[in-house]
């Protein structure tokens, strides 16, 4: 069995143990055993349940980016490496959702996932043209995270089966962060109205993450 292997499966069984017991009683120990694997291997590998985290990040991440978009403007091309992320996710599901129900509760854990989904988010403005590097490159980043995070809501509260309500979520954030401000490609336009809401407000925002739509950061004026 590759690392790769190895670490997929690891990580498959956590989220599938995440979603059955909850992210707080997973560890890297009862994912190795879950999944019939080497303890000794899995403790070379997954020395923290941190890393577990991190390493479904970069799964995410490689989903995503397998065959990237090449074909069309950035705003599609993200639109894709976005849904491709999702997608992973939601085979992932009910793992996930517990691990965004943990972090109020985990609050290393929570700053641990913010700055892996920011590194994330720097990778799929690049695959889809985007430099994103030095102050205009913080701008964007910061940018798609809020992106990200909108659709994120959006996704703890889709049940269809094809995610159309996280696809107008990000489609619909993608198209107000191009014509907020030049986070993007340097052209300030006319500010849109705020993104309407995805679907009617919950009673609590069990994730943590957001409680309403963030604001898209503005670029200083040329």
């Amino acid at each position: 069995m590759s690392d790769t292997e190895f670490d997929t499966a690891l990580v498959t069984a956590a989220f599938r143990l995440a979603g059955e017991q909850g992210w707080r009683k997973v560890n890297a120990v009862i994912a190795a055993q879950e999944a019939g694997l080497s303890l000794a291997v899995a403790r070379a590998r997954f020395p923290s349940r941190a890393v577990i985290l991190l390493r479904f990040g970069r799964l995410a991440d490689q989903a995503a980016l397998s065959d990237a978009p090449t074909e069309g403007s950035v705003r599609d091309k993200l639109f894709d490496l976005l849904m491709r992320r999702f997608d992973f996710l939601q085979s992932h599901r009910a793992g996930v959702k517990s691990l965004l129900r943990s972090l109020p509760m985990d609050p290393p854990m929570a700053l641990l996932l913010a700055c892996a989904s920011r590194r994330s988010m720097r990778w799929m403005l690049q695959a889809a043209g985007v430099t994103a590097t030095g102050p205009r490159g913080e701008l964007q980043v910061k940018g798609l995270m809020a992106v990200w995070l909108w659709a994120v809501r959006a996704w703890e509260r889709d049940e269809s089966d094809d995610l159309s309500g996280t696809m107008a979520a990000v489609d619909t954030a993608l198209q107000r962060a191009e014509q907020v401000a030049s986070w993007l490609d340097g052209h300030r336009e006319t500010k849109a109205p705020p993104v309407p809401p995805v679907s009617e407000p919950a009673e609590s925002d069990p994730s943590g993450l957001i409680e309403e739509p963030p604001p898209l950061p503005e670029a200083d004026e040329a």
